[in-house]
Order: structure tokens, then C-alpha cells, then sequence
């Protein structure tokens, strides 16, 4: 398979993404308008970040302003040992903070608590609940990514109506997925070469030092956690990461 060519500056132009807003039927003129809002600022995202609750440093919406202040597109909030009470709680400040700053703010893998939140986003993994069954309970309304680790699942998720985004990693094993064995920057190269129309973040170990490997192979956009997680300066990780992608 043809790979993209590293070193070309056109690589960092912003494709086209596939625009899904008028394929739901059934909408009120408020979902649809809503859902159309978030169609056009995922095309636009380029900066994804995933964090846990920061419970341990009680300092979630300082974080939250800090990194959507330095060029956050989407936020999601993902952490496994929060219980459901405390999950739709800590959700409320990262739509509050999301929607302060212009953001999209996504629940992982709950339907629940996206349906109880109203959340705009949501995103599953491939062993959780399958796209016909969130769809089935979310409805037509918010935008749902998938997590792929393979050429045949990024196909899939590129050919799906119901799959607004997809994320393709990890590119390096990570600690905040333990046991998953990093996909490498060769198939970043072969998703890139297939030209995808649906939005797509490459995912998986990336930080700044990393970011023009990540580039080179054909991405355009990124989910980071630890380059902002762990930054003694979120806003300015975050600002110096955007300001490396494509506009």
C-alpha cells in the first residue's frame, strides 16, 4: 500500500472531513442544530485531550480552564475508578468549563452517563458497547468516536454513518492503557494513505517530542494525555502542541 510521503508540507493541510449532520432523521430543530454545531467543531479539532479526575491534586477545573485556555478542541474526562455518582458529577464541570470555552466535552464509554449528562460526545472502545446499541439508546443527537487498532477496524469506522470520528492507536504503549500493545507508526501510515473523509486522531504516547514523527506519518490531529496531564504548564503544553498542528 502507498504510503503518504514524510518532509511534504502539503500533509499538513486540513482535509475534508465527511460531514454527517444531515444523515439523522427524526431530529427536533434544536438537536439537529446542536448536533450541527458539534459536526463543525469536530472538523475544525485538531487537539484531543483525554484526563483522569485529578481527585488525588483536587485541581480538575483549574486544569480544565488552563488547557482548553491554551487551544483544547475536545475534552473527555476518563477514569475508571470513579463510581457513577461521582463520574456525573465531575461531568457537570467539564461541561460547564467545556462550554466556557467553546469546546466539545465527551463521555467515555457510558451511555448512561452520557444520556443523564447530555453529553455531545461520546466514545467507545472496541469491547465496549457496539455503535447500533448506543445509537439505540442516545439517538441520532451526539456524536459518537471509535477507538481502532487495526487497517480493518479504522475501515470499518470510516465506512459506518453512525461513526462521527475515530482514533487510531496506540502509537507507543502508555500506561493509561495497560496491556494494550502499541500499533506504531506504521499504521498511522496506512490509515493516512487510505485518505479517510470521516475525522480521525491518531492517539498513544504522543507528546511534543514526538508530535513531528506523529505529523510526518500523515495525522492531523492528536489525543494527549501526560503532555498535559502531567505539564507543569498545561496552558503552555497545550498552546505549543496547537500551534504545531494544522490550522
Amino acid at each position: 500500500m502507498t504510503t503518504l510521503p514524510t518532509g511534504d508540507p502539503g500533509r499538513r493541510r486540513r482535509s475534508a472531513p465527511r460531514h454527517r449532520s444531515d444523515a439523522p432523521e427524526g431530529l427536533d430543530a434544536r438537536t439537529l442544530a446542536a448536533r450541527e454545531a458539534a459536526v463543525e467543531r469536530l472538523g475544525a479539532a485538531r487537539l484531543y485531550l483525554c484526563t483522569d479526575a485529578r481527585e488525588e491534586r483536587g485541581d480538575l477545573e483549574d486544569f480544565l480552564h488552563a488547557a482548553l485556555a491554551g487551544g483544547v478542541d475536545v475534552v473527555q474526562l476518563r477514569d475508571k475508578t470513579l463510581d457513577v455518582a461521582r463520574e456525573l458529577e465531575l461531568q457537570e464541570t467539564v461541561a460547564r468549563v467545556a462550554t466556557q470555552h467553546g469546546a466539545l466535552w465527551a463521555v467515555n464509554d457510558r451511555a448512561d452517563v452520557a444520556l443523564l449528562t447530555g453529553a455531545p460526545v461520546v466514545h467507545t472502545g472496541q469491547g465496549d458497547l457496539p455503535v447500533p446499541a448506543v445509537r439505540s439508546l442516545l439517538g441520532a443527537g451526539p456524536l459518537l468516536g471509535r477507538s481502532t487498532h487495526s487497517l480493518t477496524q479504522a475501515a470499518a469506522a470510516e465506512a459506518d454513518p453512525s461513526v462521527d470520528y475515530f482514533c487510531v492507536g496506540p502509537l507507543w504503549s502508555t500506561p493509561t492503557k495497560p496491556g494494550r500493545d502499541a500499533v506504531g507508526l506504521d499504521l498511522l501510515r496506512q490509515v493516512a494513505a487510505t485518505r479517510p473523509t470521516t475525522p480521525w486522531f491518531a492517539i498513544g504516547g504522543i507528546d511534543a517530542a514526538r508530535l513531528d514523527e506523529v505529523l510526518d506519518a500523515g495525522a492531523e490531529r492528536i489525543v494527549v494525555v501526560r503532555a498535559l496531564t502531567e505539564a507543569a504548564d498545561p496552558e503552555q503544553a497545550a498552546r505549543e502542541l496547537r500551534e504545531r498542528l494544522p490550522a
